[in-house]
């Protein structure tokens, strides 16, 4: 009888336990994994608070380099959005067919690839709609790209898709301000007053660090620091969020910068010149095939 007390304490024990979750995806796999479960929650709630907006919602993928980028390229996407593009379709096209799909349900069916047409050639703005394979009321439509100059196509779209749900991904904007002058209002009443984020993986550079922001319909805004991890490799997450921060604002830059002097006060200069007072100059430092074999340090 106290084996299976024991046993059955530990079972609940281990059901119990928090599944921690790093702070940033770790692969592309799982950024859009995350993505497409935070859209989803995203688009539940909003048609559950029987809100009078159909769900509209943003989404910003931090894509990932494309596989020619070395280290020595001083922009990794030289081309800019064009260059991005087909890349960024192919990642839009998987989210958006994980977002119609019911994985709770036993159902086969399964979407077809979404349409897509452009809507500005030198903008790279592409429309995608997405059908869904159980209901017409559950197809997606979204803008990638949409910058200041879509602002009467969004406009038209809104008006075609009427209670299906909307995506701006990757939009290229960040405040009504940016539509100009005469048209902010428009934009503030159109854009900024109804929709709602949906993921976000971005990177921004504070300090001299690299920070990572991420937002999760479950969790809200995260914010973290990434730190040489005592080998070289700048990939130690240091959580820089406050606890008196409202995790459903994406925290500003002067936040951060507050509290990464709180986390970090000496700066990654100081840092560095530390590892080079305690090592010695890159090439003074001695090194076995065993850390070249394993990109602790580059070959020479």
């Amino acid at each position: 009888m106290s084996s299976l007390t024991t046993t059955l304490i530990v079972m609940f024990s281990l059901l119990a336990v928090h599944q921690v979750k790093a702070l940033i995806p770790a692969t592309p796999g799982e950024q859009t994994r995350r993505a497409i479960l935070s859209a989803r929650e995203t688009i539940s709630a909003i048609r559950s608070s029987g809100s009078s907006t159909p769900p509209r919602i943003y989404i910003d993928y931090l894509l990932p380099l494309p596989p020619e980028t070395s280290d020595a390229d001083i922009d990794p996407w030289p081309g800019g959005l064009a260059q991005m593009y087909p890349y960024a379709e192919a990642t839009l096209k998987e989210i958006l067919a994980g977002i119609v799909v019911d994985e709770d349900s036993s159902s086969n069916m399964k979407p077809k690839e979404a349409s897509s047409q452009i809507i500005s050639a030198s903008d790279c703005c592409g429309l995608f709609i997405q059908e869904s394979p159980f209901t017409p009321s559950s197809d997606v439509a979204a803008l990638l790209f949409p910058g200041p100059d879509q602002l009467s196509n969004i406009q038209q779209i809104e008006e075609m898709v009427k209670d299906r749900t909307l995506i701006l991904f990757n939009k290229q904007f960040t405040r009504a301000a940016d539509f100009g002058f005469f048209a902010k209002d428009k934009a503030q009443k159109l854009i900024f007053d109804r929709y709602l984020w949906g993921f976000a993986f971005q990177e921004i550079a504070c300090r001299g660090e690299d920070v990572k922001l991420t937002f999760e319909k479950s969790i809200g805004w995260q914010a973290c620091v990434l730190v040489d991890n005592g080998e070289g490799n700048y990939n130690k997450e240091i959580d820089i969020m406050d606890e008196t921060w409202d995790r459903k604002v994406r925290p500003n830059y002067l936040e951060i910068e507050k509290k990464i002097n709180e986390v970090l006060p000496e700066p990654l200069w100081m840092r560095k010149m530390g590892d080079v007072q305690e090592k010695g100059l890159k090439f003074q430092r001695k090194f076995t095939q065993d850390d070249v074999k394993n990109g602790r340090v580059e070959k020479w």
